[in-house]
């Protein structure tokens, strides 16, 4: 996969801004552009560049902390959308696709069972969103990009966390076509588990039903819901995390589940990471970090862990049919 880094950008912004000290920040997969994009700058402007070694793993993972702690004077975030405030100069550079959309769908498209289409992805293929609708309403489609809300930045964009304009359009639509990788599709899935939802798989060339995944993943979020109703002692799981924290969520649900004369500790981290389960005599955690911890990384985890959305059944706020309803992804 290729993407566009907008290099020309990048220096003309540090030029405009005279920025001395440059934080780059890039999420796992594109590490390994560091030293060209490093070497880019220092040749291109007078800017000195520190390159951050912490995991990124979305606009809410903004390494601010460490840009103030090195006195710098910008911020270059790549791979995602604007997320969080803040008050740090911050250049986001969202990483778009060189991958012809269009043409990888145009192949796979008797694939496609569905005639009305809610069209969404990942910030990568913002810009081809239009010519993919044109195609689509060319096969006779009728096609719907929902309007952005939340933590979206654009119309049709979703993210980790934010799945709510999808619910916008369900009515409208019988299902959802996701361009990018199986992360954001199975997310679109567990968020309206009602619909078809297909991925144009940036990585595999494919169109996929996600409803499989999708099935087996309830089922894992149903027993995990189980045991921690059963659990002793649990731990709620608070990320420092500029767009992570949480604590008010964290108070809260301690209250409530010292209602259900169960013992509740309120655990401090900067990253949610397997090194939790060292604290042994925690039955199970509810993660109020990100919702997705809960889901993508359980294997990881040798206790069961629930995100706060699936701490509202625990505590009697929700039925399981409810939490279905609304969507597995989210906040409290």
């Amino acid at each position: 996969m290729e993407y566009d880094f907008e290099e020309e950008r990048i220096v003309e912004e540090i030029k405009e801004g005279n920025a001395k000290k440059i934080l780059l920040q890039l999420p796992e997969g594109m590490k390994k552009e560091a030293f060209r994009i490093a070497g880019l700058i220092q040749k291109n402007t007078d800017g000195e560049v520190v390159v951050s070694g912490s995991s990124c793993w979305g606009g809410c993972d903004l390494a601010v902390d460490e840009a103030k702690k090195i006195n710098a004077d910008l911020l270059i975030h790549f791979g995602h959308a604007p997320f969080v405030r803040t008050d740090f100069p911050v250049l986001y550079v969202e990483l778009y696709s060189k991958l012809d959309a269009v043409s990888l769908l145009d192949k796979n498209i008797d694939k496609l069972n569905m005639n009305r289409i809610g069209l969404v992805g990942s910030v990568q293929y913002i810009k081809q969103f239009e010519d993919l609708k044109k195609y689509l309403e060319s096969k006779g489609k009728k096609v719907v990009i929902p309007k952005k809300k939340g933590f979206s930045a654009y119309n049709g964009h979703v993210v980790g966390c934010e799945y709510n304009s999808l619910k916008s359009v369900e009515d409208e639509i019988d299902g959802f076509l996701v361009i990018g990788n199986k992360f954001h599709s199975l997310g679109a899935a567990l968020m309206c588990v009602d619909k078809d939802v297909y991925l144009l798989d940036e990585q595999s060339n494919n169109l996929e039903l996600m409803n499989g995944e999708r099935d087996k993943t309830i089922k894992q979020r149903a027993i995990a819901i189980d045991k921690v109703k059963r659990a002793r002692k649990i731990g709620i799981v608070v990320d420092n995390k500029i767009g992570q924290y949480n604590m008010k969520t964290a108070e809260k649900l301690k209250n409530e589940l010292e209602t259900l004369d169960k013992e509740v500790i309120i655990i401090v981290v900067n990253e949610f990471n397997p090194g939790l389960m060292n604290f042994y005599d925690v039955d199970a955690f509810i993660d109020t970090a990100c919702p997705r911890i809960a889901i993508e990384d359980y294997q990881r985890y040798g206790k069961p862990i629930i995100n706060s959305r699936e701490a509202s059944v625990v505590v009697g706020k929700r039925s399981w049919e409810e939490l279905l309803e609304k969507g597995l992804i989210g906040f409290a």
